[in-house]
């Protein structure tokens, strides 16, 4: 599969999601080579901005313990992606669709790419910088759900429906990331 590939995964349920469909990689395989790799991203990098930054970045951002936080962090994103797996396969069957496991964590692997890919914004030494690209990864991430739901599940839903069952996808996912970002302030 080749960058152009995945460029039009969001935008198309038929850009790439097949060829990704056809490789059929197991959930083992996901976990590993894309997800522990990914979700090592906004750990690292928010370990960076807590110990570069400090205050002047966000008020109360110097004074936490990052090595605990950013562990927690990840394995909490670890974990996030096995739920979500599930939650994407329930989800789609009780709207009466059907969509495999291994689709389920196909979509649990690349829906949450650009949020994973944003955190590349903590770079940047400003809050607005990070928002802007949290918020467009957040729409990218919505993207993603919607046109991979048309393109894995077995009988194509209509656009009324697969906007429900992502709606529904997001929904958890974001009330999943809140209770991350609720989880890395409380400390």
């Amino acid at each position: 599969m080749n960058v152009s590939s995945l460029f039009k995964l969001p935008f198309s349920s038929n850009g790439g999601w097949g060829e990704l469909q056809r490789r059929g990689l197991s959930i083992p395989v996901l976990a590993w080579f894309v997800v522990v790799p990914m979700s090592l991203l906004p750990p690292v990098l928010l370990y960076y901005a807590g110990t570069h930054y400090g205050d002047d970045f966000i008020t109360g951002f110097a004074g936490k313990e990052w090595r605990f936080i950013t562990t927690i962090l990840f394995l909490a994103e670890l974990l996030t992606f096995f739920v979500m797996g599930w939650l994407i396969h329930a989800v789609v069957e009780s709207h009466k669709l059907e969509i495999s496991y291994n689709n389920a964590y196909l979509l649990a692997a690349i829906a949450p790419l650009p949020l994973w890919i944003s955190s590349l914004a903590l770079l940047v030494p400003a809050v607005v910088v990070s928002l802007i690209a949290v918020l467009a990864a957040m729409a990218l991430s919505c993207t993603l759900v919607y046109q991979g739901l048309r393109s894995l599940c077995h009988r194509s839903p209509d656009d009324v429906l697969a906007m429900s069952v992502t709606y529904t996808v997001m929904a958890a996912s974001l009330l999943a990331w809140g209770v991350l970002m609720a989880m890395v302030w409380a400390f």
